[in-house]
């Protein structure tokens, strides 16, 4: 009888082995607008593989790139429901997560990358906790590049805006208080929908960067590009807390371990490549000749208007705004 005991405990052991394993395994189901190919799945995929090897596969990524799960509206959606566990977010989801974080887009604050790298370091704590209040474990800061405007028509002035079908994504609070600071009626879509937009001229302006513009194939749609900036464009990777929770806690210090140079090299990786992407776009489009030199005391003074707006709704934080105008006056003082 010992014997026979014996054996049937070995053999449960041996078929509940596979399952153990099984039940060790997690999959991060993880959506992004990243075209593939694109720069920024070019390091997705790699931190991917990285995720893969350092955990001798217990824990794995699936993406879903190109938008294939939808707006960035969407994929939070899905994350809420399961579906999805992460993504890539611009500033627009970011906007649906933590939209006090949104300040570092506003038009015409930041005079280079070093404020804008200065700045960031001095409010991260703040977002990290922020995502964190919100049901989200930031892993990565990223960027899309700088944003210019993109036309299918020249424009002579900043003024003829009112008069063009400019694209915002639809839902997007903060750049539509921009636009409406400046007296701008914009057309809202979501921005899976914007190529076909162009190209029936539902929108002729779209903001963008160079190298989305190239990655998202409106490029083709907008000859015409204005010369100078108006702010850069954030990003962000971000997992659920409830899977983050859900994790081993080997894990999960592999999965916030790898977020800090995956930062880092998004960063690096975009400000570089759009860099690449304006220098083939100034080939390729004309430029504004209205738009070369933007009034910036103009400009500034409709931004602010446009913060005291958001920060009276509650979209924006005075408190976190008022840290990053002493950072960067800090910042500023500190180079003289």
């Amino acid at each position: 009888m010992r014997r026979n005991l014996f054996k049937a405990l070995c053999a449960f052991a041996l078929l509940g082995a596979p399952a153990a394993r099984a039940a060790d395994a997690y999959v991060l189901k993880f959506a992004t607008l990243a075209p593939a190919g694109s720069t920024w799945m070019k390091a997705f995929d790699a931190w991917g593989r990285e995720l893969a090897a350092r955990s001798q596969g217990r824990l794995t990524v699936k993406f879903y790139p190109g938008g294939i799960s939808g707006d960035e509206p969407d994929m939070l959606k899905k994350i809420r429901f399961g579906q999805l566990q992460g993504a890539a977010l611009s500033g627009h989801g970011i906007g649906e997560i933590f939209s006090p974080a949104r300040i570092l887009e506003t038009p015409f604050l930041f005079r280079d990358h070093a404020e804008i790298d200065a700045v960031r370091a001095r409010i991260q704590p703040a977002i990290d906790a922020g995502f964190r209040k919100n049901q989200y474990e930031l892993v990565a800061w990223m960027e899309v590049g700088n944003i210019h405007f993109f036309s299918s028509r020249p424009l002579a002035t900043l003024d003829e805006l009112a008069r063009r079908r400019i694209w915002q994504w639809q839902g997007d609070r903060f750049i539509g208080a921009f636009l409406n600071a400046n007296g701008w009626s914009p057309v809202s879509l979501p921005i899976t929908e914007v190529y076909t937009g162009l190209s029936t001229g539902l929108v002729d302006t779209v903001v963008s960067t160079p190298l989305a513009s190239i990655a998202l194939q409106w490029s083709g749609k907008t000859p015409y590009m204005s010369t100078q900036p108006m702010a850069t464009g954030i990003g962000a990777v971000v997992v659920s807390s409830k899977f983050y929770a859900g994790l081993p806690a080997d894990l999960q210090a592999l999965l916030k371990s790898t977020g800090v140079p995956l930062s880092q090299k998004l960063i690096a990786d975009t400000r570089r490549d759009d860099l690449k992407s304006l220098a083939v776009l100034t080939k390729s489009t004309q430029p504004m000749a209205g738009l070369q030199k933007i009034d910036l005391a103009e400009q500034t003074a409709l931004s602010r208007k446009a913060v005291s707006m958001l920060e009276a709704q509650g979209y924006l934080s005075a408190e976190l705004d008022r840290q990053v105008d002493a950072a960067l006056a800090g910042h500023r003082s500190g180079k003289k």
